[in-house]
Order: structure tokens, then sequence, then C-alpha cells
């Protein structure tokens, strides 16, 4: 997967900057124990002036294995020596070393010449967060959504609103709490303002929360950017990286499908995507204004009959939200 110069520059800093405290905060605790444990500067003194002396016997000439010997034999003795008081001290032999937090790589980045999994995966990361820059992620909770907006009575077709959303919120809920890499794809049907984006999006900040990977935007936004980047000669690769990143994200969510200018390069993108994730089986949860009907009218039957077919399907009913919000 490629990835532009600025994700690359974020990812390599990010990971100088973890080398840098792991080295910094390693020699404030060996300053703290030092001081508390005065000896163990010492033997800490020792061991490197035994150190210097080892090379110079090794570099001199004539019978110089006693020499080595007798040097190593006080090298290991101060060393049991040290270990002994940081054991009685109740100490980790370890604590004084820096705690990196990619043990692979030591926070470098790279082993033996190549990408270590550390900083693709913060690549991968960076390119998330650059894709979710403008999205409201962190706005909507499962707490803040209201069921007073929704009718109480039965309508025509013999539903009550609000025991239908209670049902729903209910089940994104646990849909939330559950969530995997294998959880089910979901398809949020119904009208504007009936609360997709909002549930979605809670959704959303629980798996964040949770640490899974999370893509969220308008279908819209995201095909005008994948063409963008597609046609765009100075950004040649970071098309490649955005449509990957779509295809291998813990879980996608495309918003108001539906209301994007349809292109052959759209309907190819849209297919590519809801195809991939299907058959790696990574969940997607699309929401749309549009009717089952209306659904396999504007897209290809390879589109519309995988998402209607493979997607657990949420029926939103209600009155629009935000105008009730405003009226009141």
């Amino acid at each position: 997967m490629g990835y532009s110069r600025e994700i690359y520059k974020m990812a390599t800093a990010e990971i100088a900057r973890r080398k840098i405290k792991a080295i910094a905060d390693a020699e404030r605790r060996r300053n703290e124990v030092f001081a508390k444990f005065p000896r163990l500067q010492e033997i800490s003194d020792q061991l490197a002036g035994l150190s210097i002396n080892l090379s110079r016997a090794i570099l001199a000439k004539g019978d110089i294995r006693q020499d080595i010997e007798r040097l190593k034999a006080e090298n290991l003795s101060l060393q049991a020596e040290f270990s002994k008081i940081l054991k009685n001290a109740g100490l980790d032999e370890d604590c004084l070393s820096p705690r990196f937090i990619c043990p692979l790589c030591k926070d470098e980045g790279y082993i033996d010449g190549k990408m270590c999994r550390c900083l693709k995966d913060l690549m991968k990361n960076k390119s998330m967060e650059e894709l979710n820059k403008l999205s409201p992620l962190t706005l909507s909770d499962f707490d803040s959504f209201d069921l007073k907006y929704y009718p109480d009575t039965t309508n025509e077709f013999g539903i009550n609103p609000r025991e239908r959303m209670r049902e729903i919120l209910n089940y994104c809920k646990c849909y939330a709490e559950d969530f995997a890499k294998d959880s089910p794809s979901v398809l949020m049907l119904g009208r504007t303002g009936l609360g997709k984006t909002h549930l979605s999006l809670a959704i959303a900040k629980s798996a964040i929360r949770r640490g899974f990977g999370v893509v969220y935007g308008s279908v819209q936004f995201l095909v005008s950017k994948l063409e963008q980047e597609r046609f765009d000669k100075n950004r040649e690769g970071e098309s490649e990286n955005t449509l990957q990143m779509l295809c291998d994200c813990d879980l996608l969510i495309l918003d108001d499908l539906g209301t994007e200018f349809l292109t052959s390069f759209v309907v190819s993108a849209l297919n590519e995507i809801i195809n991939s994730r299907m058959m790696a089986d990574k969940p997607t949860i699309i929401s749309t204004n549009l009717s089952p009907e209306e659904l396999e009218a504007r897209y290809t039957e390879r589109i519309s009959s995988r998402i209607i077919g493979y997607y657990h399907t949420l029926h939103f009913v209600g009155r629009d939200i935000r105008q009730l919000k405003r009226t009141r």
C-alpha cells in the first residue's frame, strides 16, 4: 500500500517521539533509583571502567589471558551485586532500561532495513485520522438519542414509531458493545432526519474507544476524494492507499448513500469497496434515504442485491427530528 509523503513524515515523527520519550523516561528512572541507592551508581561507574580496561587488555600485546579472566570475573561479580540490590528493593532488573512501545524495532521503525509492523500500523492509523478529520465522530452517543421525538401511536402501516426506534436503538447499543472485526454489516433505511447518522456515529465512537480502526464519511465525500486522487497526477499512489483503507479498516460507515453524483467511476468504486469488504467478512454500515426499490433502480443489480441481501436491515420510521427540534 502506498502512502503520501505527509503520512510517512507524520508516522516517522511519531516513532521518533516514542523513542526519545522512552530513553528520557529511562534516564529519569535511573537517576531516581541511583539517588536512592548510591551503591548502584558506584557499581555502574565501576562496570564502565572495567569495560574500558577489558578493551585495553584485548588490544595489549603478550599473554593477557589472566587479566581478561580477572576482569570478566570482576564484571560478573559487580553485575550480581547490582541485581541483588535491585531485587532486595523490589525492582525489576529491566526497570532502568528504556521501555519501547515496539520491542521488535525498539521504536526505530525499521528492522534490518525493512519497515517494522509498528510503522506500517502507524501510517495506517494516520491515514484513517486524515480521512476522518472532517467527520463529527465524537459528537453523537447513545445517551443523547431521545425517543420522545418519535410518535407513540400506531401509524397507517400498523407500526408504533417509538417502539420501532426503541428496538433499533437497543440493537445498535448491543452491536456497539459486541462489535468485532467480523460483526454483521448493517443497512439503515429511512427518510431524512430520523437518526440514522446519529446512531451510526454512536457506534463509531464506541468502536474507536475500544481500539478499532473506523472510517466514517458521506459517500459523496469519500468517492470525491477517490476520484480526485485517481486523476490528480501530482498525488499518484494516494488513491490506491485511500481505496485500500476503505476496504481494510475494521469498520466502514458510508453515510447518505444515494446523494452522491453518480458516474461510472463512482459505481465501480462502490462495487469494489462493498464487494471487497463482503468477501473479507468485514462489517460496513450504510445509511440511505432510498427505499430498497430505489436502491435497485439507482445502482446496478450487483451493488443493490449485495446490500439488500447481505446486510442486516434497520427500517427507521417517524418524523424529521431536526424539524421537530427547530419548532420546539
